[in-house]
C-alpha cells in the first residue's frame, strides 16, 4: 500500500481533517476481518495514484460513523466534496477500472 496516497483515519478527528483538507477525497468505511476490504487495499491505492484523488481507510470499529453516513455494509466507498458525501459505493469488491470511473464521474 502506497502511504502517500492512502491513510489510515484513526479516529473522528482525523477523519474530519482528512475530508475537509482535500476539495475531493474517497473513504473506504470497513471493519476488521471483512475479506472484501482487506482485498480492496491494493486497488485503493491504484485509484489514488490514477485520480490523483487521497484515500482515507475507515474502520467502523475505531471511529464511530456508521448512523451519520448510513452505513450499511462494508466495503462501503464514499466520495466526499468539500466534506461532504457526493456519492457512494455499497457493491462489495470493486475493481479499480469501476472505481476510477466513479471518481471521474464526480469531479467532471
Amino acid at each position: 500500500m502506497d502511504a502517500a496516497v492512502v491513510r489510515h483515519l484513526d479516529d473522528e478527528r482525523d477523519f474530519e481533517a482528512f475530508v475537509t483538507s482535500h476539495e475531493v477525497v474517497l473513504v473506504e468505511f470497513y471493519t476488521t476481518g471483512c475479506p472484501k476490504c482487506a482485498a480492496m487495499e491494493p486497488v485503493l491505492g491504484t485509484v489514488a495514484r490514477a485520480t490523483g484523488v487521497p484515500v482515507g481507510l475507515c474502520d467502523l470499529g475505531s471511529v464511530p460513523v456508521v448512523e451519520r453516513f448510513d452505513i450499511a455494509s462494508t466495503p462501503t466507498l464514499i466520495l466526499f466534496t468539500n466534506g461532504d458525501p457526493a456519492d457512494r459505493l455499497a457493491e462489495g469488491f470493486v475493481g479499480a477500472d469501476r472505481l476510477v470511473e466513479f471518481v471521474d464521474a464526480v469531479q467532471e
